[in-house]
């Protein structure tokens, strides 16, 4: 009885983050050992709210990254308008997710797979483990992943370099792992994404790996450049068909941002993406936002589209709700974008720019990421926007407020050009990744970081302070700095991972990959 009370209860903290595994009047005398364990329950139905747990929510995302690449950004007035969206750091929770709803479950999922002789299981844990961390690194630098579940009092961190060369050996490890097993069933069940299919896995696993490495080309060229290739090369191939994007279910939840705008009315089009969108006539335009609400303010009936600045001056809630929100689809859509094929041709583009082998041509590359997000997103008349070589993104005018107007900042068109220079097309390239990574926005930050594309403007407002780290009125908010849970609960890890990160723990100071010198 007492080990029938624990197992109820690991599955119980387990699926604590979906609250939709078990009902709360089940009878648990109703489960057994032998139950759970038979066609691998015990270890296998954690998996989709570990995938689930990759992405954030309100502060996670939109209240960050969102509104830092003008996607989205909030009419409200959080705390008196002094808030992330203007550099002033209220919240800082991602951390909590991935350590408390990835890491902790899967750590047991390991040890769980390892008792019931079921590696392959722990194998794909590991995955979704890199794929988590992965994303943190980008937003704090240094994290907790080698020294992860050691019992210390005092945990320290790992730094940047070291992280990403254990990143790239796990992927070899796991990517051995499942081409030894490409027929294995095991994962059906309990698989939102791929339905088991070991060898759409083992795509993800190259197409990340791709990813990773170009995140280092500016740090650690060699380095980027030997990755990069390597998982071009790999038999098993890269996720370059629609079909084969990796999507993370919602597991009956509504997507996040349609919670935060429809719900609660606290999230509207971003200023910077009505500039490129509207000026670059993309037809993706309509599957992202749609037109300002006529009957809570007629005033904006010459608006097609209406979005708010990045960091702008917000007074009143009541100012801005009538501006444009997300399109209706968001609200009834049952997967969330992780990794596309789009993405991946856009990374070829790059790695065909800096001369990777096997990355083939920058022009084709571009052109197929386009056309793949067009279709992604069901969009329209990709062929004639191809084509476009006089669109530019457009000036911003905000009517409620003047202070928050801003001029374009990019003169790019849309049309490929050979005579162009590397730099111009690497701008081309990264330009149309952030337009197709809506909804995926922490991979344009770290592009952005790396590469200073696309060109966006600065926040309208600049509440950065020596609180938490000032950014110059020429510059972006560089990192997220680490929790203050790690502050007070591990002093010693984050003096470590302070001196690892190379500077103060503040939102200046920029990560390892994210150096100022030249793209080329």
């Amino acid at each position: 009885m007492k080990k029938l009370i624990i197992v109820l209860l690991f599955l119980g903290a387990l699926a604590s983050c979906t609250d939709k595994f078990v009902s709360e009047n089940q009878n648990p005398y109703q489960i057994s050992d032998e139950m759970l364990k038979q066609d691998f329950n015990l270890v296998g139905s954690p998996f989709s709210g570990l995938l689930f747990n990759i992405n954030g929510h309100q502060i996670e995302e939109d209240l960050c990254q969102d509104s830092w690449m003008g996607y989205l950004n909030t009419p409200t007035p959080f705390v008196g308008n002094v808030n992330n969206t203007t550099y002033y750091i209220r919240w800082n929770a991602y951390w909590d997710r991935i350590y408390g709803s990835v890491m902790s479950p899967s750590k047991q999922v390991i040890q769980l797979a390892k008792d019931n002789g079921l590696p392959l299981f722990a194998t794909w844990a590991k995955l979704i483990r890199v794929l988590a961390v992965s994303k943190l690194t980008a937003i704090h630098g240094p994290v907790i992943y080698s020294n992860y579940g050691k019992t210390d009092n005092n945990i320290m961190y790992d730094k940047e370099s070291d992280l990403y060369n254990t990143f790239f050996a796990q992927l070899d490890s796991i990517q051995t792992d499942f081409a030894a097993n490409k027929t294995y069933v095991g994962f059906t069940k309990f698989d939102p994404s791929y339905n088991g299919d070991i060898t759409k896995w083992m795509k993800v696993v190259n197409s990340l790996r791709l990813r990773l490495a170009m995140r280092l080309t500016k740090i650690a060229p060699a380095l980027a450049k030997t990755q990069g290739e390597k998982a071009m090369s790999d038999p098993a191939g890269l996720i370059t068909t629609n079909a084969d994007n990796f999507n993370i279910s919602l597991l009956g939840n509504k997507m996040y941002m349609a919670v935060i705008c429809f719900e609660w009315d606290d999230t509207r089009m971003g200023a910077v993406m009505q500039s490129f969108l509207m000026g670059l006539k993309d037809g993706r335009i309509s599957k992202y936002y749609q037109g300002p609400n006529l009957s809570q303010d007629a005033s904006l009936s010459s608006y097609t589209y209406l979005g708010i600045r990045n960091g702008a001056y917000d007074n009143a809630k009541i100012d801005r709700v009538p501006y444009s929100r997300v399109a209706n689809d968001f609200q009834t859509v049952q997967t969330r974008r992780s990794i596309t094929a789009a993405e991946v041709s856009f990374l070829k583009a790059e790695a065909a720019l800096r001369g990777w082998a096997g990355a083939g041509d920058a022009k084709t590359n571009y052109e197929d990421g386009v056309k793949l997000s067009f279709a992604d997103w069901g969009a329209g008349g990709v062929d004639a926007y191809l084509a476009d070589a006089t669109s530019k993104p457009l000036n911003y005018v905000d009517p409620k407020d003047a202070r928050n107007n801003f001029s374009a900042s990019s003169t790019i068109t849309v049309a490929w050009n050979a005579g162009d220079s590397n730099e111009l097309k690497l701008e081309k390239i990264m330009t149309q990744k952030w337009i197709n990574n809506f909804t995926n926005t922490l991979e344009s930050w770290t592009d952005f970081r790396r590469t200073g594309y696309p060109k966006i403007p600065h926040v309208a407002k600049n509440d950065s302070s020596p609180d938490w780290g000032v950014i110059p009125a020429d510059q972006w908010i560089k990192r997220m700095p680490f929790t203050n849970g790690e502050r007070t609960g591990n002093a010693p890890g984050v003096a470590d991972a302070t001196t690892k990160l190379g500077g103060p723990d503040l939102i200046s100071t920029r990560l390892w990959w994210d150096t100022t010198g030249p793209n080329f």
